[in-house]
């Protein structure tokens, strides 16, 4: 298709401004061939020495959040979208239903992750076919011990990610810190929560697993004062995916299908449950709801995004702490 002239000439002035402008009167008017013209013109361009590679990658974020389901699918395929707000599969999800996108996905990656996205946002999707359970071999419905994730949410120009809700907070003198033992597969399933945050972005994070009470945990990583609540499985699994979900500060968002699986295979770790994969859910939530979970403050000022969280298991004497934070 011919282009339009006022898209050749901000290409050839390499002026992201004015580009900006000109999609948002595209999603306006709902001129989405114009817009997949204008996205492949500035890649075009990129190779010309043009500093465009971000208008296009804007243009596919809104393609998935605003067009039509056929070509928000074809985005979310294609990979595209490099540093936007969100995975193009989780902002496709998000804005569409799965019968409006089902169509238009072939069996691989995006459909799969596509469908966890909309089985977290309360879609029940059992009996679907040609998803790839290699990559998240979960539920399609989300279970009755589950909560209410709390997901991205996606605008034209900014994407908030709201918490769970953090139960009533009270200060605890801690006991004296006891030795760590060696739970190497409930530590690292704790660590992969914000591994993100690590690897990408500012954060730092530790795990520790000790034979004792949740307080004794917490008091295992150092601090002596704190204010700690307790909260129950729900709640503790919302904050788990929430923070697996994120990118922190400036990593790459996962999503919240990733949140999701990484979560599940926390709760697993935790009850012993990591083999065989994928647990019984039911099994699986029973075991969840015989420990103790707590949500926990080091009074320390912080800015950005914070996980603080510990679990206990009276019946064989096992608390596991982790404190992950990432600064802005």
């Amino acid at each position: 298709m011919s282009a339009r002239q006022d898209v050749v000439d901000a290409i050839e002035g390499n002026d992201p401004a004015k580009l900006l402008r000109i999609i948002d009167g595209m999603c306006s008017a709902r001129e989405w061939d114009d817009l997949v013209d204008l996205a492949a013109r500035c890649r075009q361009a990129v190779d010309r020495g043009k500093q465009l590679w971000g208008v296009a990658y804007h243009a596919d974020y809104r393609l998935a959040l605003e067009g039509p389901p056929a070509l928000a699918s074809a985005v979310a395929i294609s990979g595209g979208g490099g540093f936007t707000l969100g995975p193009l599969t989780e902002v496709a999800a998000a804005s569409h239903t799965w019968t409006e996108l089902d169509p238009h996905l072939p069996h691989g990656t995006a459909r799969t992750l596509i469908a966890y996205e909309r089985v977290v946002r309360g879609e029940s999707l059992g009996g679907t076919t040609e998803l790839d359970h290699r990559l998240l071999d979960l539920p399609l419905a989300l279970l009755e011990w589950e909560p209410r994730y709390e997901t991205a949410a996606y605008r034209s120009d900014r994407a908030n990610h709201p918490t769970p809700p953090v139960p009533p907070l009270a200060s605890v003198e801690l006991p004296p810190a006891v030795l760590a033992e060696n739970h190497p597969d409930e530590t690292d399933a704790l660590l992969a929560l914000t591994e993100t945050w690590v690897i990408e972005s500012n954060g730092r994070s530790e795990a520790v697993a000790v034979a004792g009470t949740a307080q004794e945990a917490v008091a295992a990583l150092g601090p002596r004062l704190i204010l700690m609540g307790e909260t129950d499985l729900g709640n503790a699994l919302a904050w788990m995916a929430w923070a697996a979900a994120s990118g922190g500060a400036h990593g790459k968002r996962p999503g919240a299908a990733a949140g999701r699986f990484a979560a599940w295979w926390a709760l697993a770790a935790l009850t012993d449950l990591l083999d065989p994969w994928p647990p019984d859910p039911e099994e699986l939530g029973d075991a969840g709801k015989t420990l103790r979970w707590y949500i926990w403050d080091d009074l320390a000022p912080s800015t950005g995004w914070v996980l603080r969280l510990a679990a206990e298991d009276p019946e064989n004497g096992l608390a596991w702490a982790l404190s992950a934070m990432d600064a802005e």
